[in-house]
């Protein structure tokens, strides 16, 4: 079965009544953000309830090193805290040293996306007072304020997860549509003349392809097939291809533009998650795997087609009012495996670039 749905945001939902902000109201409040990029975006609803429910607050957010540029242009935040977590002797006096800055900075009130116990950890020894989070991984005792997930946190999209979190244990509510995404002006302002020095036509549309995932093959469409959908981008929109991706999906991305006639520029590898998200705005439309840049191309609100393979789209599809879910569902989808148990990776293989090709001209990414 061929499955191809028009993105839409998740419709809010109630939240609980008979519950409080909590009193006193928090005055220095750090969230530890999640460690995924696709899950920072999924994430944002709740981490920006947070910043209305404690408004007149001084809010920080706590977030691994290399996605820390996710924030650059997030003027609701008025901190950014990266870290290093390190491995080995390194990892443990990296983790000491990020307790002593928490304590520092005195925080009266942390809100531990993650579900590790290590997360809750960090916050509890660093004498935060009011610890928020989901009970999970042995950690519940550290957390003041705690619950389970729901079982409206569990079905639908993941967008609902965070949001009953800080439901559930604050009293917050949240709207599943406050998602948007600014990239920093500097950025944009760099990634404009990156890409102007590459561009073999400086004119032509450009759209950005994210080939890779970092989960595995399973979620991956081949690589013929973005080297045919980069010949067609040219032959149907006139439009150029750039490739975005980590440093360890370069080689995929320079495959994929070896293997197209028309050629593409290969970003993967030079940008940062800041600049990425300049790369993204830039470009009139995206096409690519279920990944970190879908998310942020879809919450940028450019034309975004996601072609899903062994996860499921309802639940960590694209959010965005311009995006497009290609999937062919088969008897064994979702598996959420990151290799096909068959071996031939149908849910992937039987898309073909005219499918994507029709997606982006139905979101008039050309138009």
């Amino acid at each position: 079965m061929t499955g191809e749905e028009q993105g839409r945001s998740p419709a809010p939902r109630p939240a609980p009544s008979g519950r409080a902000i909590l009193a006193p109201e928090p005055s220095r409040v750090v969230i530890k953000a999640v460690n995924w990029l696709g899950d920072l975006v999924m994430s944002l609803p709740a981490m920006r309830a947070v910043r209305r429910a404690f408004a007149s607050a001084h809010l920080a957010v706590l977030v691994r090193k290399e996605l820390a540029g996710f924030f650059e242009g997030a003027d609701w935040l008025d901190e950014v805290l990266p870290y290093s977590p390190g491995s080995g002797l390194a990892g443990f006096g990296a983790r000491r040293r990020i307790i002593a800055e928490l304590r520092l900075r005195g925080y009266d009130l942390a809100v531990v996306m993650p579900n590790s116990f290590e997360s809750a950890f960090w916050v509890a020894a660093a004498g935060i007072t009011r610890r928020a989070g989901y009970i999970a991984d042995l950690r519940g005792p550290m957390l003041t304020h705690r619950a389970a997930p729901p079982a409206d946190a569990l079905d639908g999209h993941q967008v609902h997860y965070w949001l009953a979190m800080v439901r559930e244990t604050l009293g917050i509510q949240g709207d599943p549509n406050d998602f948007a995404i600014r990239p920093a002006p500097a950025r944009v302002e760099r990634m404009a003349a990156w890409l102007a020095e590459r561009r073999k036509r400086p004119g032509a549309p450009l759209v950005a392809l994210a080939p890779a995932a970092a989960y595995g093959p399973a979620k991956e469409w081949p690589a013929g097939r973005f080297a045919a959908l980069v010949d067609l981008l040219e032959s149907e929109f006139g439009a150029e291809a750039v490739l975005v991706g980590a440093p360890s999906e370069r080689a995929r991305c320079e495959q994929v533009a070896g293997m197209s006639r028309a050629g593409a520029i290969v970003a993967a590898g030079e940008t940062d998650v800041a600049e990425l998200v300049a790369v993204l705005s830039l470009a009139r439309a995206f096409a690519g795997n279920d990944s970190g840049a879908m998310h942020i191309a879809g919450a940028l609100g450019t034309p975004t087609v996601a072609i899903f393979g062994s996860t499921n789209p309802n639940r960590t599809g694209p959010l965005g009012p311009r995006t497009r879910v290609i999937w062919h569902r088969l008897e064994c989808s979702p598996c959420l495996a990151r290799t096909c148990r068959f071996g031939h990776y149908n849910c992937l293989v039987q898309v073909q670039p005219d499918e994507v090709i029709e997606s982006l001209r139905a979101l008039g990414a050309f138009a």
